[in-house]
């Protein structure tokens, strides 16, 4: 078996868990305690992906300036609309990605202020 992390970093692990099982339809594989602040080791995975999302602590809430994270979609446009009807921050609309001609991109903020890509 072959699993990946991908780690986002995040402010408060309860609002990532609820943007990204209410957004992405993520599945919790593991929330368990981590210490004695109550910090936890929380694992989302995506339905049909075999790499699972860790959250790793973030000192603030700065969002982040550059990307973090690539999602990979087959249907960009229709998922962007998902996302704005539930007042997800998008930065950029579905596009040609200037690096790939007939790949579309898109990027958006999840609730702790991280750039993601999206793209097919």
């Amino acid at each position: 078996m072959h699993i990946q992390f991908a780690e986002l970093p995040v402010f408060d692990q309860d609002r990532a868990k609820a943007f990204y099982l209410d957004h992405f339809g993520c599945q919790v594989a593991a929330d368990a305690p981590m210490g004695k602040d109550g910090w936890r080791w929380i694992e989302l995975k995506f339905a049909g992906a075999e790499t699972a999302l860790h959250f790793v602590r973030r000192a603030d809430e700065t969002p982040s300036a550059d990307p973090v994270l690539v999602l990979v979609d087959s249907d960009v446009k229709a998922t962007v609309a998902k996302l704005k009807s539930h007042g997800v921050e998008i930065i950029s609309e579905p596009q040609d990605a200037p690096w790939q001609p007939g790949r579309i991109v898109a990027e958006f903020r999840d609730s702790e202020g991280n750039r993601l890509v999206l793209g097919n």
